[in-house]
C-alpha cells in the first residue's frame, strides 16, 4: 500500500473580500491511498489564519498519518486530535478507498442525479458597485437565499445595501443572511444588530469575535435577528467543551465546517449536542477544492436537513480539478454522466 499526501495551492478567479483581509490563493492539501488497483483520495482543506491546525507542524503531522495508515481510521482520527482538517482528510480517504468509485463517498439520489441541495449565494465583500452587481447576478440566475459578507466596508454602506436589496425584493423573494465574521465590538453589537433586523434578515453569522461567550450569550438572548455561530465552534474539540459552549451561549442557529470542526464525525457530534437544546443547523464549505465539496455535499445529502446550505464555492478557482458538480437555480446538483478530473 502507498500513503502519500501532496499538497495544491488553488488561485482565485478574482480575489475574495473577507472582513479579515483580500484572499488570493488557498493552499490545500490532499491524502492520497493507493492499494494494487483502488485509490483513495481525501482533501485536507488547512485554511491558514482560521484553522486550529494552522500550525508549523501540519505537514510533519500530514507525513505522520501516511506513515502510520495501517493502524486505521479510528486509531488516527483520534492521534491526530488538534488537526481537525486532517481528520476531515483521513475520513475521505477511507471512504473514498472502499466505495465503488472513489467520489462517491455517500451513494444517494444526489448522486445519482435525481436530487439537489438548496444553497445560499454567496456575495464577496468589495465596493458597492462590485456588491450590487454580485447580487443582482445571483438573483438573476435563481438563488432564493444570498449571504453578504459584512463588517469591511463602513457600517452605513452596509445597510444601504440592504435597503437596495429590500426595495428591490421582498422577504418572499428573497432571504437574506449576513456573515460579521466576529467584525462588530461587542459594546456596539446589540445596536447594529437593531438596525439590521429592519431589513427582514433570516440571520447574522458571528456578530462578534469568538471567545467571549458571556457577551455572546447576552447577544443570543436580546438579538432581533437569529444568530449563527461560525468561528465560535474552532478549536473545540473536547465534548463536554462542546456541551459548555452550547449551552452557555444558547444561539439560535450553529454553522458546521467539516475542515474545521473534524469531519464527519465532528459535524455529527456538534448535531447531536445541538438537538437537545433546539439550536438549527446548517453545513458550510470552507474553500475546498471540488474533491472536499464534494464530500461535503454527499454528506449533507445524507443528513436530509432543509435549510440551504453554503455549499457554492466550486467555481471560485482557476485551477479547480473538474467535477460532475454544478450550480443550477441555486441548487448544487451532481451530474453522474460527468467525469472527474483529479490531475494530481
Amino acid at each position: 500500500m502507498n500513503v502519500h499526501y501532496k499538497k495544491h495551492t488553488l488561485n482565485f478567479k478574482q480575489p475574495g473580500g473577507t472582513s479579515r483581509g483580500i484572499l488570493h490563493t488557498k493552499e490545500t492539501y490532499f491524502l492520497i491511498i493507493e492499494n494494487e488497483d483502488k485509490r483513495g483520495i481525501g482533501e485536507c482543506g488547512l485554511f491558514r489564519g482560521l484553522s486550529a491546525d494552522d500550525r508549523p507542524d501540519y505537514e510533519e503531522k500530514l507525513q505522520w498519518v501516511c506513515d502510520h495508515l495501517s493502524k486505521g481510521q479510528e486509531w488516527l482520527l483520534n492521534e491526530a486530535s488538534g488537526f481537525p482538517s486532517i481528520q476531515f482528510g483521513v475520513e475521505q480517504a477511507f471512504l473514498s478507498l472502499e466505495s465503488k468509485h472513489p467520489f462517491e463517498l455517500f451513494p444517494s439520489e444526489f448522486t445519482e442525479g435525481k436530487g439537489s441541495i438548496e444553497i445560499n449565494g454567496l456575495i464577496w465583500m468589495g465596493h458597492e458597485a462590485f456588491m450590487k452587481q454580485q447580487i443582482i447576478e445571483k438573483i438573476e440566475t435563481g438563488f432564493t437565499t444570498v449571504k453578504l459578507k459584512i463588517g469591511a466596508l463602513d457600517f452605513e454602506k452596509e445597510l444601504n445595501l440592504l435597503k437596495f436589496i429590500r426595495q428591490e425584493f421582498s422577504e418572499k423573494d428573497i432571504e437574506l443572511r449576513v456573515d460579521a465574521n466576529g467584525a462588530f465590538h461587542p459594546n456596539a453589537a446589540l445596536e447594529k444588530l437593531k438596525r439590521l433586523s429592519a431589513f427582514d434578515l433570516h440571520s447574522i453569522e458571528q456578530p462578534i469575535q469568538p471567545k467571549q461567550w458571556q457577551d455572546m450569550a447576552a447577544l443570543c438572548e436580546q438579538t432581533p435577528l437569529p444568530i449563527a455561530l461560525d468561528e465560535e465552534l474552532i478549536g473545540v474539540f473536547n465534548t463536554s467543551d462542546k456541551e459548555k459552549l452550547l449551552e452557555t451561549i444558547r444561539p439560535q442557529y450553529i454553522i458546521l465546517k467539516p475542515s474545521l470542526i473534524g469531519g464527519f464525525y465532528g459535524s455529527k457530534e456538534w448535531i447531536e449536542l445541538s438537538k437537545k437544546l433546539d439550536v438549527s443547523w446548517w453545513m458550510t464549505s470552507a474553500l475546498e477544492s471540488n474533491v472536499g465539496l464534494n464530500a461535503i455535499a454527499q454528506f449533507t445529502y445524507s443528513l436530509n436537513t432543509t435549510l440551504p446550505q453554503g455549499l457554492g464555492t466550486g467555481g471560485l478557482f482557476t485551477n479547480n480539478f473538474e467535477s460532475p458538480l454544478y450550480v443550477n437555480q441555486g441548487k448544487l446538483h451532481y451530474s453522474p454522466q460527468s467525469s472527474w478530473k483529479f490531475n494530481l
